[in-house]
């Protein structure tokens, strides 16, 4: 058994930007990803030039049951810090509306970057590696049984992500494993989806495919505005 200060579940964004901030700390970490390779929705993001940052990010723009998490969030990293780090490691990108931020070259820049970052503050990576049971022992520590074998840490991070693509290897992994912590999970539902239609409503749209133009969505007193993309299966956006 080998034991860590840090366990982190899940080798996407979150889960390395966790590691390595630990590991800046000079914690020992272990990220363990259940895939063959890390960041794999990172690859996918922004039609392959990875969408990273968003320079007009506000506590205006999240919606949440605690409004205040992501004041606090943001005031201790915001976007112009994460923007630094590309440029320090120099990665070349392009504003391309609304302040996205996207790679001038390919969202695998964005991925080396993070895995410089950890390999410099001595993050260990396993990938390939799948749990098989998650404990919390005796002496306080956390265990995960995985095809690696068995590790330790004092402090578990679970960054497994949620259902959004199961082709992907997305799993409800994290839902389970904070249910069986005892924590109270909501039910379930779609965040970011496009609005599929069939029938006569498709057919009405089907010359208008392609075609891109500003709207406003409203609900429950909150607005938002931008574009809005027709597709051979419904609406989208943005564009």
């Amino acid at each position: 058994m080998e034991q860590f200060d840090v366990l982190v579940i899940g080798g996407g964004a979150a889960g390395l930007f966790c590691a390595l901030t630990a590991g800046q700390r000079g914690r020992r970490v272990l990220v363990v990803e259940h895939a063959n390779r890390v960041g794999k929705k990172i690859l996918m993001s922004g039609g392959g030039r990875c969408n990273f940052t968003n320079t007009g990010t506000s506590p205006a723009n999240y919606l949440s049951a605690n409004p205040h998490f992501c004041k606090s969030a943001l005031a201790r990293y915001s976007p112009a810090h994460f923007v630094e780090l590309v440029e320090r490691h120099g990665i070349a990108y392009h504003e391309k509306e609304l302040g996205q931020l996207f790679c001038d070259d390919s969202s695998k820049q964005i991925v080396r970057m993070l895995l410089d970052e950890c390999d410099a503050a001595g993050v260990r990576i396993a990938t390939g590696c799948g749990i098989e049971q998650v404990t919390r022992r005796e002496d306080g520590l956390f265990g995960l049984q995985t095809a690696h074998g068995l590790f330790a840490g004092a402090s578990l991070v679970v960054a497994s992500g949620g259902l959004s693509i199961p082709s992907m290897g997305a799993s409800g992994f994290g839902y389970d494993l904070a249910r069986q912590f005892g924590h109270r999970v909501l039910p379930l539902r779609a965040g970011l989806v496009p609005l599929t239609l069939s029938g006569t409503h498709q057919a009405r749209l089907a010359d208008l495919s392609g075609v891109a133009l500003p709207v406003e969505a409203r609900c429950n007193g909150v607005r938002f505005s931008n574009q809005m993309l027709v597709t051979h299966r419904g609406l989208s956006g943005p564009s």
